[in-house]
C-alpha cells in the first residue's frame, strides 16, 4: 500500500500507513508522560523505618459536619509538617464546579486562595512520622490519580493507608457516634460490621482507591463516621474525634486529641442549649432518639431491624425544623416570626 518503508501502527482495529517521516515528526511532537504527582526525591526521615502510616483525606463528598477535613486540620495544627509529594491539581479540580475563593479590595483582586492536594510528613505525639495526604477529592482522572498515589506508596514505603469520611445519618447527635469500618484486607477489620448484603452507593476516589490500592498488594482501611444528618452542614468536632481516635489504634500513632475534645464539649453544650429553647426541633430530636433506641434494641435481641411503634420524622420535617436550628446556631439568636414557621 505505501511501499516498503512505509511503517503499519495499529489504529482500533484498522491498519494504517505512514511515512517513516512523518512517524518521527509526530514523534517529535508528542506530549510526553504527565506527572500527575511530584516527589521529593530526599526525605531521609523516612530512611530505616520498618512502618510507616499514611493518613488519607479527600475533601467534598466524604465530609459531612465536616468530620474529616476538621480531622486533617488537627493533625497539622499539632505538626505542620513539611509537603513532600504535590499533585498537580490543574488535571484533577474543575475550577468551575468548585470555585476556589478568591479577595477583591476595593478595585482590585488581591489574592487567591487556590486548591492544593498535597502529602505532608507529619510527627505524632512520641515522635513517630507519618504522612498526611490531604486536599480535595480529585473530580477528574481517578485512575490517574490512584496511580500517582500508588508511586507515593511505593517511593516512601508506605506499609498502611487509613482513610477518614464522614456520611449524613438519621441518627441523634445525644447517643454514641458510630463507625463504619473498612479495609482491603480482612486481616485488617477488627469487630462485626453493622452492614448485612450489599450496598450501592455512590462511589468517591478515596473509595476506588482503596480497591486499586488492594489489587496493588498494598494495605488500605478506613473509618466513616455517621454524623446526625441535621447537623450535616456545620462543624461537629466530636466526630472528627472519633475518627482520629480510630486512626490512633489502626495506624499505631499517638495523637493528641485534648483540644479538639474541649472544642467538641463546647459545641454540644451550645446544641443542648438550642433544643431547651426550642420545643419543636427538641422534639424531632427525641423521635430520632425513640428510633434509634428501638434500633438497638431490635439488634441486640435479634428481631425486626424498624420500631413497629416509632415514627422516623421525615426529611421535610427535619429540613424545615433544622434549617432554623442551623441558622440558630451561626447567626444572632432572634426568635423568627410567626410568618417564617412552616
Amino acid at each position: 500500500m505505501g511501499g516498503r518503508d512505509a511503517v503499519r501502527l495499529p489504529r482500533s482495529n484498522n491498519t494504517v500507513t505512514r511515512h517513516p517521516c512523518d512517524v518521527a515528526l509526530a514523534d517529535t511532537l508528542a506530549p510526553m508522560p504527565d506527572r500527575l504527582v511530584h516527589i521529593v526525591d530526599d526525605v531521609p526521615e523516612l530512611d530505616d523505618l520498618s512502618s510507616l502510616t499514611m493518613v488519607l483525606v479527600l475533601d467534598g463528598f466524604l465530609d459531612a459536619g465536616h468530620a474529616a477535613s476538621r480531622a486533617a486540620q488537627h493533625l497539622i495544627d499539632l505538626s505542620d509538617g513539611r509537603v513532600v509529594a504535590t499533585f498537580d491539581i490543574d488535571e484533577l479540580h474543575d475550577y468551575r464546579a468548585r470555585r476556589p475563593p478568591m479577595s477583591f479590595v476595593r478595585d482590585h483582586y488581591a489574592s487567591y486562595d487556590p486548591p492544593r492536594l498535597v502529602v505532608r510528613l507529619l510527627d505524632d505525639a512520641g515522635g513517630t512520622p507519618y504522612l498526611l495526604l490531604h486536599g480535595p477529592e480529585p473530580d477528574t482522572r481517578w485512575e490517574a490519580f490512584c496511580v500517582a498515589v500508588r508511586d507515593v506508596v511505593e517511593r516512601f514505603g508506605v506499609t498502611r493507608v487509613v482513610g477518614m469520611g464522614s456520611v449524613p445519618m438519621a441518627v441523634p447527635h445525644t447517643r454514641p457516634i458510630a463507625i463504619t469500618h473498612h479495609a482491603n484486607n480482612p486481616g485488617l477489620l477488627t469487630g462485626e460490621s453493622p452492614w448485612r448484603g450489599e450496598l450501592r452507593i455512590p462511589s468517591s476516589a478515596q473509595a476506588l482507591l482503596e480497591v486499586r490500592l488492594g489489587e496493588w498488594g498494598h494495605d488500605a482501611m478506613g473509618f466513616v463516621a455517621h454524623v446526625p444528618h441535621y447537623l450535616a452542614q456545620m462543624d461537629y468536632p466530636r466526630a472528627a474525634a472519633a475518627l482520629l481516635e480510630q486512626v490512633e489504634i489502626a495506624g499505631r500513632l499517638t495523637i493528641d486529641l485534648s483540644g479538639l475534645r474541649a472544642e467538641a464539649e463546647d459545641t454540644e453544650a451550645e446544641i443542648t442549649r438550642y433544643l431547651a429553647a426550642n420545643e419543636e426541633v427538641a422534639e424531632v430530636v427525641e423521635a430520632l432518639e425513640r428510633q434509634y433506641d428501638a434500633f438497638e434494641r431490635a439488634e441486640e435481641s435479634g428481631s425486626s431491624l424498624l420500631a413497629q411503634d416509632q415514627r422516623l420524622p421525615t426529611g421535610e420535617e427535619l429540613g424545615k425544623e433544622f434549617e432554623r436550628f442551623l441558622a440558630g446556631l451561626d447567626g444572632p439568636e432572634d426568635e423568627p416570626g410567626d410568618g417564617e414557621r412552616g
